[in-house]
């Protein structure tokens, strides 16, 4: 039961994460005008990851691709995994705590897969952006989430319209409320309370989503992948060729040290992949290669 759902999820995040990667190595090509135009094109570095049940038996794993050091991208993190085993005590109670799902401490086998994706970039005016897709199976029930969301240091709202009229594009097919709910929950979920403010400029999430229409839920989880490089390359051609000013670059490193902020005490993704005995390179793979704190 679902073995065919998992294969099919799987495998589209898998054709989401090279496409992804094949994008960006081409942005790193065809830089070759403004700052960091003189430097060597970025690559990405492929490292397969393994997951081991406590008996040591496989637990599934997938590719963390790394690129550092780029004209385009200071660092930037596509990972793929498909992982699967059984829920320790504390991830149980996260679960039931979010889903309040019968049966997990009888049956707590799960499976997960999904992609994630974190881009830090050289030039300041080029923004930051985060994407997540992923599905998670228990014998008790199935869900969707993910999304995307801009994160820039120095804002232009031309950029920010084109974001989320991108993401509204590929949302209405699936009925026109579901872009102002995502982007609602977006907002909700990016927000950093102890900072009283947003982490960026938002975009669209979604979690814990089942409708009981496993074709649907899918179609639109992967319109939120297909709506992501059309929504960003954009802004990078655009923006990557403008100058800037050391005090540019400080105003960067200040809100890389906001975004870390959030991964590290809030983000449920960066909490589940460490509970669950995930490669912690992979999992930390979001946070950024400087910041600064003031």
């Amino acid at each position: 039961m679902f073995e065919t759902e998992k294969n099919s999820a799987s495998a589209w995040f898998r054709q989401l994460r090279d496409n992804i990667v094949a994008a960006f190595e081409a942005l790193e090509d065809s830089h070759d005008t403004g700052p960091f135009s003189d430097a060597k094109p970025g690559r990405f570095e492929v490292k397969e990851t393994k997951r081991q049940s406590e008996d040591g038996s496989d637990a599934g794993g997938g590719l963390m691709s790394v690129m550092r050091g780029g004209r385009v991208f200071e660092k930037v993190g596509v990972n793929v995994s498909t992982v699967y085993g059984t829920l320790g005590e504390r991830a149980q109670q996260a679960m039931a705590a979010r889903k309040g799902i019968p049966g997990m401490t009888e049956d707590p086998r799960f499976w997960a897969s999904g992609i994630s994706l974190v881009a830090h970039m050289q030039n300041p005016h080029v923004p930051a952006v985060h994407m997540n897709t992923r599905m998670f199976w228990t014998p008790h029930a199935w869900w969707f989430g993910g999304g995307s969301d801009l994160n820039p240091c120095i804002e232009y709202d031309d950029d920010t319209a084109h974001f989320h009229d991108t993401q509204k594009a590929h949302l209405d097919p699936h009925g026109p409320g579901h872009y102002p709910r995502l982007k609602e929950w977006a907002d909700e979920y990016f927000y950093i309370p102890h900072r009283k403010r947003a982490r960026g400029v938002g975009g669209i999430f979604m979690d814990d989503y089942c409708t009981g229409d496993w074709q649907a839920d899918f179609a639109l989880t992967q319109d939120i992948g297909r709506a992501f490089l059309p929504a960003f390359v954009p802004l990078v051609e655009k923006r990557r060729v403008q100058g800037f000013l050391d005090a540019d670059k400080d105003t960067q490193l200040v809100h890389r040290g906001l975004y870390a902020e959030y991964n590290l005490v809030y983000d449920r993704g960066t909490k589940f992949g460490l509970e669950t005995g995930h490669d912690p390179d992979a999992v930390l793979m979001s946070l950024p290669p400087m910041a600064k704190w003031i």
